[in-house]
């Protein structure tokens, strides 16, 4: 129904069914009564129809360039009178389905060749393509009785990113060299890498194979060698996109905490001047060839913000093959899971197989509730069976990751309040060994 009645509208049919009583018990009402009517229904299917000669306004809609999950941004319309005379209306957004908005809708006046912009705060709550529908509007007749719905403007495709604030005021942190505020240990490993740095003038306790002879003939003084950390490698983080990964750990599901922790990794990693390449496996088959450079993190930002878990099992030997299809030269390659107890013979040889080639890291992501029930206290029969079941759960892991390592496999298994920074630190410790 395009019209519906405003509550000007309610209240005169009120008023008028109060005189329909009154009539009932007064002869002298009825004439009022019918003469009321006859005005009230003239006046209905007059405003009716002037309502649908409005004009309808002309809607634009100004958005950010890029929304992030959980994190409110502001939204814009221009809403323009095109007519001469005033416009009341009431302006609802198309918003998509998972967005939270208390400032819709608005309502208001907008005079003759005026505008007027509406500015609210919105907060999407889904990672990947959102759309926008047109803005729908509620536009009141001149006489105030009817108000006509109508939609304007037009759709908007918008991308929505994982919330990488968290990555931010890590980098911030990292240009402050404030990293011991982050938990981010960057440990010294000068002179043990291969990349030549620079020549300088001998210090006493400098080996003799750091000594340059041919420049120290020259100078006639010893000059010694200094070495930095090699630069120019590769990581490789692999993400399981399975059903397993669906699990909740408190209102975030475990894919998207190890999606955020793939953030701050792949911004780590490219500000040591390392390139990083991207693989999907379990269900989705997507591959983003190593990037490298500070302006590569919005090349990786565009990859991952629509990476989705699948209904399909994780298939690791499926996506060693493809790896190593991908990716011929040497890298640490970076697999984040959440492992379970019947992973043991499925994972130990596609990682060995790995291994030959590469160094390889399986971050899983510990379920905290693990951990929680593990350290409440068990004061009853349930209480103790929950205990024994994941005490049992937690065993299977750690015989798993124990297997791994004793394979040359670098195991990581933490929670996911812990899982961002040990995964970083992890990535710095083992990088000398690519």
């Amino acid at each position: 129904m395009p019209l519906r009645p405003t509550k000007w509208l309610i209240r005169l049919l009120m008023l008028w069914l109060a005189l329909s009583i009154a009539a009932i018990w007064l002869e002298q009402a009825r004439e009022i009564w019918l003469i009321a009517g006859a005005c009230l229904a003239t006046l209905l299917v007059s405003d009716g129809a002037l309502a649908f000669c409005v004009k309808n306004p002309i809607i634009t809609r100004k958005i950010p360039g890029r929304f992030a999950v959980g994190v409110e941004s502001e939204v814009t319309l221009r809403v323009t009178n095109s007519a001469k005379r005033f416009l009341h209306l009431s302006v609802y957004d198309g918003l998509p389905g998972n967005a939270a908005c208390e400032l819709l809708p608005w309502r208001g006046s907008i005079k003759g060749g005026g505008y007027v912009d509406v500015t609210y705060p919105v907060t999407l709550h889904e990672r990947g393509e959102q759309f926008f529908d047109q803005t729908y509007l509620l536009l009141t007749s001149p006489l105030g009785l009817w108000s006509r719905r109508t939609k304007g403007g037009q759709e908007d495709l918008v991308k929505v990113y994982p919330n990488y604030q968290p990555v931010l005021r890590f980098a911030l942190m990292a240009m402050a060299h404030r990293q011991e505020q982050t938990g981010i240990v960057r440990k010294n490993r000068a002179g043990l890498s291969r990349d030549f740095h620079q020549l300088r003038d001998y210090q006493f306790g400098d080996s003799l194979s750091q000594i340059d002879w041919k420049a120290s003939s020259k100078r006639r003084s010893l000059i010694s060698r200094d070495f930095q950390e090699q630069l120019d490698q590769s990581v490789i983080l692999m993400l399981d996109c399975g059903r397993r990964m669906r699990t909740l750990d408190g209102e975030v599901s475990q894919f998207d905490h190890c999606l955020n922790s793939m953030l701050l990794v792949s911004y780590v990693a490219l500000r040591q001047g390392d390139h990083v390449g991207i693989l999907s496996f379990g269900g989705t088959g997507r591959w983003l060839p190593p990037v490298k450079g500070g302006h590569a993190m919005t090349t990786v930002l565009n990859h991952l913000y629509d990476y989705e878990t699948s209904p399909y099992p994780s298939d690791f030997s499926e996506a060693a093959e493809r790896l190593l299809m991908h990716q011929q030269r040497r890298a640490m390659v970076v697999i984040l899971t959440n492992l379970r107890g019947e992973d043991g013979d499925e994972l130990v040889e596609p990682l060995r197989r790995l291994r030959q080639k590469h160094v390889v890291v399986l971050a899983s992501l510990r379920e905290s509730g693990i951990d929680k029930v593990l350290n409440n206290e068990v004061v009853n029969f349930d209480g103790a069976l929950g205990y024994l079941a994941a005490q049992d759960y937690s065993s299977e892991r750690e015989r798993v990751l124990a297997n791994l390592r004793s394979h040359g496999v670098v195991a990581l298994d933490e929670t996911a309040q812990r899982f961002p920074v040990a995964l970083a630190n992890r990535y710095l410790d083992t990088r000398e060994t690519i």
